[in-house]
């Protein structure tokens, strides 16, 4: 066969591509919608005045930039926008698409490639014709219009793959700031290898001339070759000495040994070298202006990298402009303008000396302004413009530019020494191009530390990675740190395809009060999309200075469009992808009234109000995923939307009289506003909010046009859509919220309130939104929260279950929460399994100004961040009320200070409400948590308070497995709340609280007439140690409510600070069937009663009586409890009525009541109008009292080989008492230690020691009375000879010398002074440098206990 010719080839192949080119060209025309033939070049030019109409067909292809005054595309009218090479930019007040109207820039399969921007532009009040529906400045999609937008296709966001350090050094980088509050000398030691800061202090040469020879020597003792960088905060010069200002003159110094005072100083060297030195030194009064002294040097590390060091000392003061003012009504100049005719109108606003002044007229013209002074006090001015004459100013308004107090500010940096930064990422960002700007969202608390940069080109780059111009300010983390993800988010701003309002170039009054909030123009364009649109589609698109202080006005927002996915005959479905929203004035994405609509890889920054927003409550199916919100800040539009001062100020649609409550009413401002649950959330960041990041908020109905949509309900009953995969961080409030409903009604007297500020609200999902089908728990799968100031999560709700979590560096890691009173959904219970929670990460934070709070932290006090305040009480998990279950979570790094009560586990503070016994807790793991600081119940002081509200006396949880007590089955209580506790109960009071054994429940007490009373609760067999009860309910109800937990199977009796009261509600809470208690209640002679009970089922809100109790003269009559019929005993004598509370009906596990409802008894009395006080505790005892005893016996303590960590618990049991038998006596007194005995067989005193970091029994002896009395100093020298760091027990047996010299030695055990021993003592002693909390002496007649678990090692807290 021969072969084809070259020619032949040559030939073929032209007409190949002939083909291809001629398929290629008609495939571009299908799927480029610029490319279709029917298009007509347009070119309309720059007309403001030009009305544009493209209808009946016509078919329009822009092909170059333009301005008109709007465009209306109808009809079946159709704009293209060319993809050219030349940019195109369209400016107009609005584009209106309807009836079969198109609007396309790109397609799905052909994406634009060029440069477009439209251009919106408008003010509020220019008397142009607001649209009835869309407003002004608009792109608006109507019934039939087609809107396409489709831009290049880009990576929307990614991750940092690589910590980016301050100062975009590799590695270290430093940024260091201070003010007040930081006075003297401060050095830093900086490593010329790798410009880490390896120390630093401060040494306050003004306070002490003790600091001056600190200094001296800390110098001294740094390493030649080091670099230092000094300076001068405030003011340093007071008490140094020569000893110091030689030490520095040493280093290189010329200008420390005459330092005065408050002089701004700097100075850099590398020990050693005095010739290396630099330095700067200025001479300030301190009265105004700004004065700084500044160094640096370029130093070259040991990888070939350049850094800077560089160090200012200075005093600033900051200016601001004052608001603008109109001339005052009453200012009579003919000539000049007066200051104080300005001052006189508005009061405290104007400064006594302004630095400038700007005027204009009120048309918004620029003036200028000529000032006079007289006298140097008050001063005139004249204004020069258009309009103007020599007798004043007219028709304008002027600020002024004031002087805040001078304050000290010094800094110190280590940087670079190139102006640009690598920055590594997870994904490949290749089509991130130069030019294309960026946000690296805060790795820290504050929301304010997310940064921007701009691509530049980078040849060397590997696809993931690009260069940027400048260097980082903060440090942004790009790791997992502690097993959490805290890689900082990176996302894209820039876009091909721009739609942007223009905007003024301040703020102007079109809404009430506007201007008072904000310093610029507001007043956006926006993208509204309604009912009946044909088709929607937008990808690729950057929106910038978008949306508007008035509703309905948003970046993007689909209003009441119904289903708009395939279930609205969509197809494609509707969707909003891969679009950079930032600079907004009003939101980033709203979805109104409408379902199904998909929002992917959308980039909300720099925000007004919640970001992606769902509006009335029936918004449902619609799917957020890989959603990036950051820098959400508050906005005027709704309460939710407001900060404090907003909700002060903007009282429209509140009743007369109504005082707003910031906290409670607004204040919620979210990146992600979910207000029906039924939507689904997948892979997004809500990474910096003013508030909260994820806040599921309940509709009880539908609000504005949605009204009427689902009946009252159905959204708190909703199940849950997909919650997988998100993060929350840098966020105030919160990283997550479900909690809280909407007001849904307008103020009225009986509620001031206006419609939709925040009221409470309770979710409890079901099956179709039933809550008389099966539940369907809210599954919250791979959240990750950290950094949050206040909450990681707040979950409030029915079942809520939590999986494959992770908590780091908030206030408060999670807090679950049922319902305060009773759960809201009965039988439910919130569940938190297999997550992790970290007190304080290895992100330390970067220590400027704008981090408030910086302190020490927990495990190697090393400086860090902290959230709230530096002694707020760090928590991991905070129980509140409950049922809830963790199981399997592993707590990391918490570690308490002396002065910050940090623990794993903890309570809420101030808590009034009840604390459930079925709060369970097992397969608990700790890693870098000192035993000390598993758990914390609290002291009264800081954040604390007092301890004394309802809750704080009645904490508890259930220690399933042991792991976090190591007693397996355990409580674990408040150490002094005595009604569920029992005589073998062991304390630990690093936790300040008891392990105890015991079969628990709770009783609710509600008091009517009055309800305003103090109630008492006593024990019986505990008759010394009652509970107070101020009630959980506000004064203002019209009853009290008190829910105690107590032990089952026990006696009490209750009083009151005031007569008692007429009704009492009392509902069995947490008993199984058959569990009891007796109760004596307290009432005054001559009362008669009715009692009965009943069943109140509070899902279906009815009641329905049981039974009636009858009186009987003989209280063992009490036992005859039947489900109809029980006995009642009166002791008028006392004034104790007495019931048997007997459980009738099985529960489920988690229920609080029965399967049948809520069992109570009800006691209707009739009492004497002159009755005085109903307290009947001295009466009632010793009458009715019991002896203790142990119903349910105490676990046996793991052993060691079953325990987890190294440092554990050491159970110390030290008991003497006089025992008889019949007509014998006897003495009895031993120490034990986990399990081992050792009795004191003869009269006098044991001692066993205890090796404090082992916990191993090291020395057991004892002395007899003729040592203490003869030769005290025998067991005087015995203890000096003790090693340090050693636990030290002591009992005593007979008649011993409790007086003399011997006793002394236990002062040096820790005991204290002033102590006077009795017959009996009990004795926990520490031999060391510090006095541990569980250091306790007990001495009396009879007897003398200690039951306690003592930490091992025994370690010092560092101070805070």
């Amino acid at each position: 066969m021969a072969l084809p010719t070259c020619k032949y080839l040559a030939g073929s192949l032209g007409f190949f591509l002939f083909v291809v080119s001629s398929v290629s060209t008609a495939e571009a025309a299908v799927t480029c919608p610029d490319r279709e033939p029917e298009l007509e070049i347009w070119n309309p030019g720059h007309n403001e005045e030009n009305r544009v109409e493209i209808r009946h067909g016509r078919k329009l292809l822009l092909s170059s930039s333009a301005t008109v005054h709007s465009i209306h595309i109808t009809d079946g009218g159709k704009l293209v926008i060319k993809d050219d090479v030349q940019p195109i930019i369209l400016r107009t007040r609005h584009i209106l698409i309807e009836n079969d109207g198109e609007l396309h820039i790109g397609s799905e399969l052909c994406p634009y490639q060029g440069n477009v921007v439209i251009i919106l532009y408008g003010r509020a009040d220019d008397g142009s014709q607001p649209n009835p529906y869309f407003g002004q400045k608009y792109l608006g999609v109507s019934k039939g219009g087609t809107l396409e937008i489709h831009g290049k296709k880009k990576l929307s966001w990614t991750f940092l793959n690589k910590t980016l350090h301050p100062g975009g050094m590799e590695e270290g980088g430093y940024y260091f700031e201070r003010s007040w509050g930081h006075r003297g000398v401060i050095v830093h030691v900086i490593d010329p290898k790798t410009g880490a800061v390896v120390h630093s202090d401060r040494f306050d040469t003004y306070r002490a001339k003790e600091e001056s020879v600190r200094l001296a020597q800390y110098l001294g003792r740094v390493a030649n070759g080091m670099i230092l960088s000094v300076a001068v905060n405030d003011e340093g010069s007071r008490n140094l000495d020569d000893l110091a200002r030689k030490a520095m003159t040493k280093l290189g110094s010329k200008h420390f040994l005459h330092l005065g005072f408050r002089h701004p100083w700097s100075f850099i060297t590398i020990k050693g070298n005095p010739s290396s030195s630099v330095e700067d030194h200025i001479e300030y009064q301190g009265h105004k202006g700004s004065a700084v002294a500044k160094v640096f040097k370029l130093f070259k590390a040991e990888n070939g990298e350049h850094f800077n060091v560089s160090s200012t000392s200075e005093w600033v003061q900051d200016v601001e402009w004052t608001e603008w003012f109109e001339k005052p009504d009453k200012a009579r100049s003919k000539d000049m303008e007066k200051l104080s005719d300005f001052k006189a109108a508005h009061p405290d606003k104007i400064c006594r000396q302004p630095i400038d002044i700007q005027a204009m007229t009120l048309d918004g013209a620029d003036l200028s302004t000529e000032v006079f002074y007289k006298s140097g006090h008050d001063y005139q001015f004249l204004c020069h413009g258009k309009d103007q004459t020599g007798e004043g100013c007219r028709n304008y308004r002027v600020r002024f530019l004031c002087g805040k107090s001078v304050k000290p500010k010094l800094t110190v940096t280590v940087d670079t020494n190139v102006n640009s930064t690598i920055l590594n990422l997870v994904d490949d960002v290749s089509s991130w191009r130069p030019g294309d700007r960026l946000v690296v969202a805060s790795t820290d608390y504050s929301m304010y530390q997310a940064e921007e940069f701009q691509v530049l080109p980078c040849r060397t780059c590997r696809p993931t990675q690009v260069k940027v111009a400048g260097k980082a300010t903060y440090l942004h983390i790009g790791e997992v740190v502690d097993g959490v993800d805290m890689r900082a988010e990176v996302g894209l701003l820039s876009r091909n395809v721009v739609v942007m309002g223009e905007m003024e170039q301040q703020c102007y009054e079109y809404s009430s009060k506007l201007c008072s909030f904000f310093d610029f123009d507001t007043f956006g364009g926006h993208i509204k999309i309604g009912l009946d649109f044909k088709a929607t589609h937008i990808e690729g698109l950057e929106l910038k200075y978008m949306g508007q202080q008035t509703m309905g006005h948003y970046p993007i927002h689909f209003h009441m469009a119904g289903d708009v996915d395939e279930k609205g005959g969509y197809n494609p479905p509707t969707y909003v992808k891969d679009t950079s929203i930032h600079n907004t004035f009003s939101r980033c994405v709203t979805v109104h009234g409408s379902n199904g609509l998909l929002v992917k890889d959308v980039v909300g920054y720099d925000a007004l109000g919640h970001c992606f927003f769902t509006e009335d409550g029936p918004e449902e199916r619609n799917t957020f995923d890989h959603c990036l919100g950051l820098l959400v800040k508050p906005s005027t539009l709704l309460p939710s939307d407001r900060d404090s001062r907003m909700c002060k100020l903007i009282t429209e649609g509140a009743y007369p009289g109504y005082i707003p409550k910031p906290r409670q009413d607004c204040s919620a401002v979210s990146t992600f506003w979910i207000a029906n649950p039924h939507n689904n959330l997948i892979n997004c960041a809500a990474a910096g909010s003013e508030e909260t990041g994820f806040w599921f908020v309940l509709h009880h109905v539908p609000t504005g046009p949605s009204a009427g949509m689902y009946s009252p309900g159905y959204s708190e009953h909703m199940p849950m859509g997909k919650f997988s995969n998100n993060r929350a961080h840098s966020n105030y409030r919160a990283g997550m919220i479900i909690d809280n409903g909407v007001k849904t009604t307008p103020a009225s007297a009986k509620d001031k309130r206006p419609i939709l500020t925040l009221i409470s609200g309770r979710y409890s999902p079901h099956k179709d939104a039933d809550p008389l089908k099966p539940r369907e728990p809210a599954i919250i799968e791979g959240f990750i929260a950290y950094k949050n100031q206040d909450h990681g999560a707040w979950l409030r709700g029915g079942d809520v279950w939590l999986d494959n979590c992770q908590f780091a560096d908030n206030g408060i890691g999670l807090t679950l929460a049922s319902g305060g009173t009773f759960p809201h959904d009965d039988g439910s219970k919130q569940e938190i399994k297999n997550s992790l929670f970290v007190g304080e990460s290895g992100n330390l934070g970067t220590e400027t100004m704008d981090n408030e709070i910086w302190g020490p932290g927990g495990l190697d006090h090393r400086g860090r961040t902290l959230p709230i305040g530096p002694d707020f009480p760090i928590r991991g998990i905070q129980f509140y009320d409950g049922p809830i279950n963790v199981q399997n979570c592993t707590f990391r790094k918490f570690a308490a200070l002396d002065g910050r009560h940090t623990s794993a586990l903890a309570f809420r503070l101030n808590n009034a409400w009840q604390s459930c016994p079925n709060n369970n807790v097992t397969a608990i793991r700790f890693e870098d948590v000192p035993i000390t600081s598993r758990v914390f119940f609290g002291e009264p002081g800081p954040w604390f308070n007092d301890l004394d509200m309802d809750g704080d006396k009645t904490s508890v949880f259930h220690d399933v497995d042991g792991s976090v007590s190591e007693y397996p089955g355990s409580y674990l209580i408040k150490e002094d709340n005595w009604l569920i506790k029992h005589p073998d109960c062991i304390d630990v009071p690093d936790w300040r609280g008891s392990i105890c054994s015991g079969h628990f429940a709770q009783i609710y007490i509600q008091a009517y007439k009055p309800a305003n009373l103090k109630m008492k609760i006593i024990k019986n067999d505990y008759h010394n140690h009652p509970l107070y009860l101020e009630g959980a309910l506000s004064k203002s109800t019209h009853y009290q409510q008190y829910q105690p937990v107590i032990t089952l199977r026990k006696g009490y009796t209750i009083h009151w600070d005031k007569t008692a009261p007429e009704e009492l509600a009392i509902w069995l809470i947490n008993f199984n069937k058959n569990d009891w208690i007796q109760v004596g209640f307290c009432y005054p002679k001559g009362t008669t009663f009715s009692i009965l009970s009943d069943i109140h089922n509070r899902l279906l809100k009815k009641t329905y009586k049981t039974g009636t109790f009858y009186r009987t003269s003989q209280m063992e009559k009490l036992e005859h409890r039947y489900p109809t019929k029980g006995y009642y005993y009166w002791d008028e004598d006392t004034g104790l009525l007495f019931l048997k509370l007997k459980a009738q009906n099985e529960k489920e596990r988690f229920a609080f009541c029965s399967v049948k409802g809520c069992e109570r008894i009800r006691i209707k009395a009739v009492i004497p109008k002159t009755a005085g006080v109903s307290d009947c505790e001295a009466t009632a005892y010793p009458k009715y009292i019991e002896t203790p005893i142990v119903e349910v016996p105490m676990p046996k303590k793991l052993s060691s080989a079953q325990l987890k960590t190294k440092d554990h618990l050491i159970e110390v049991k030290i008991e003497t008492y006089k025992k008889q038998y019949f007509h014998l006596k006897d003495d009895f007194a031993y120490i034990e230690v986990d399990g081992v005995r050792f009795f004191l067989t003869e009269e006098g005193i044991q001692l066993v020691v205890i090796d404090g970091h082992h916990g191993k029994v090291v020395d057991r002896v004892t002395f007899k009375n003729s040592i203490l009395q003869g030769i005290p100093a025998q067991i005087e020298n015995y203890v000096n000879n003790i090693k340090d760091h050693s636990i030290v027990l002591l009992t005593s047996k007979g008649r011993f010398i409790s007086r003399g010299p011997w006793t002394k030695v236990l002062e040096k055990l820790g005991a204290g002074e002033g102590f006077r021993l009795k017959e009996k003592v009990a004795f926990v002693g520490f031999k060391g440098s510090f006095r541990p909390v569980w250091v306790k002496l007990v001495t009396n007649e009879d007897s003398a206990k200690i039951y306690q678990a003592l930490p091992i090692p025994v370690l010092k807290k560092m101070k805070l």
